[in-house]
């Protein structure tokens, strides 16, 4: 889900057991959670003992059987004595302060942890890595099984593997082609891609004719939002918030400063809705529906969200092309925390979900492109065509991208620096009118009070 970029990719989801326990913040019991103490790593059921596994994460992870590829039920079947409950919250900074709450008194946990790639640099630190199950220790994992960046993510200085890769996040164009053509610009995916190639300052120039088209859609803004297109631009620059050793770099990063400028010049020229992606109120969700915008800066596991939130009566209106420059925006793992009581079993779910088979599955139905090497060079995922966006090769698309992303380094706080800059730099300039310079200054402020290195 991913960001919230995957912060992920978090995302507006009904899901199973969600209405027993809506959040992970309100502390919801387990099996796992009845006893604290836990197995410490090994499990105490039976085959047959009848047991249930939660699995906690945020957003869509598209495993759910509502919304995604209805792989919980799948499970159950193969495995009769195992309930599959999912715990998930939208706002993906609030699961990981939860989470790393829980992580810091060894209880409260859910069977299966997801982590978002926004914070695994922190997962990593000694102090919580000795939480999870090192995969390493597992029959059948395999580091090979996973793109080669995925898997070195999840991978301690000590070389413990404390997460299994789940969805990657390279980017891409979601765009309303009828909004498009109503405004006087090209609708055409190649066209488009062709025209904002290697230059993100194309696309807010393309943005700005939008703006200053007088048969554009009326009351619709070019992009849903100045953070999304902060995080997608973020993404495919070379250096983002850490350098290579973990520390923060933020504020003198190139790659920082240009989607800062990016992002910025496209709010003050009144080019975003100013919407909060994946919100909790699910406001940006019910703008799509209503024709807020005309483009979002898409990871693959947004697409599916462009799917969901817009309806029956946006079929065949969205399109997707190449971004400017691909990143990876988002992209997920799933974690065993040591102390639950069905330690065996979790790992053994947590692997099965990512496995590549299941991986297809998820991006058949949902969008999310795998981190499986095997899925990605699998002919469902290159031929794969969304009905919802018909003749686009959205199989292609993603793959290749996918394949070809070199992601910056990562470090411990580069998701709650993220979260900073999005919700109190940028977003605050859109729903407050706050000047750049102040925004960025408040941002700036309120990290050095936050993070502590």
């Amino acid at each position: 889900m991913r960001t919230s970029g995957r912060t992920r990719k978090t995302a507006v989801i009904a899901v199973a057991g969600l209405a027993a326990c809506a959040t992970l913040i309100t502390g919801c019991s387990s099996d796992s959670k009845k006893d604290d103490k836990g197995s410490s790593g090994s499990s105490s059921s039976s085959s047959t003992e009848k047991i249930t596994l939660h699995v906690g994460d945020f957003g869509s992870f598209g495993y759910d059987d509502k919304t995604g590829a209805a792989l919980y039920a799948e499970y159950h079947k193969l495995h009769p004595n195992i309930t599959i409950v999912e715990d998930a919250v939208a706002d993906g900074q609030q699961y990981w302060n939860s989470l790393k709450l829980h992580l810091t008194q060894n209880s409260g946990l859910d069977d299966i942890q997801a982590i978002e790639v926004g914070y695994i640099g922190l997962a990593i630190q000694p102090n919580l890595a000795s939480k999870f199950v090192d995969f390493k220790t597992v029959d059948g994992f395999k580091a090979e099984d996973w793109l080669p960046y995925k898997e070195k993510q999840a991978t301690t200085s000590d070389g413990k593997v404390i997460g299994v890769g789940t969805d990657a996040g390279p980017t891409a164009i979601c765009y309303n082609k009828d909004a498009f053509q109503k405004a006087g610009l090209p609708t055409d995916r190649d066209t488009l891609a062709a025209n904002w190639n290697g230059d993100w300052q194309k696309f807010i120039d393309l943005g700005k004719q939008f703006a200053a088209s007088k048969t554009a859609p009326k009351g619709m803004k070019f992009s849903d939002s100045g953070s999304g297109l902060f995080n997608a631009v973020l993404a495919s620059q070379p250096t983002q918030y850490s350098d290579a050793s973990g520390k923060l770099i933020y504020d003198t990063s190139a790659g920082v400063k240009t989607a800062w400028n990016i992002a910025t010049e496209a709010v003050q020229d009144g080019l975003t809705a100013g919407y909060q992606q994946l919100d909790p109120a699910n406001a940006w969700a019910a703008a799509f529906k209503t024709g807020k915008f005309a483009t979002v800066t898409c990871p693959s596991w947004m697409v599916g969200l462009v799917a969901t939130n817009s309806g029956d009566a946006g079929k065949g209106k969205w399109d997707v092309a190449a971004p400017p420059q691909v990143g990876n925006w988002g992209g997920s793992f799933l974690a065993v925390p040591k102390s639950g009581k069905h330690v065996k079993e979790a790992t053994a779910l947590a692997q099965w979900l990512t496995a590549s088979a299941q991986e297809i599955k998820v991006f058949q139905k949902f969008g999310n492109i795998p981190s499986s090497t095997q899925a990605l060079s699998d002919p469902a995922v290159q031929n794969l065509v969304n009905p919802y966006f018909p003749s686009t090769p959205m199989g292609k698309i993603f793959a290749s991208a996918a394949k070809n992303i070199t992601p910056a380094p990562i470090g411990p706080w580069d998701g709650n620096v993220k979260d900073i800059i999005t919700k109190n730099g940028i977003l605050d300039m859109e729903k407050r009118g706050t000047a750049k310079d102040k925004a960025w200054s408040n941002a700036v402020n309120q990290i050095k009070d936050t993070v502590v290195q």
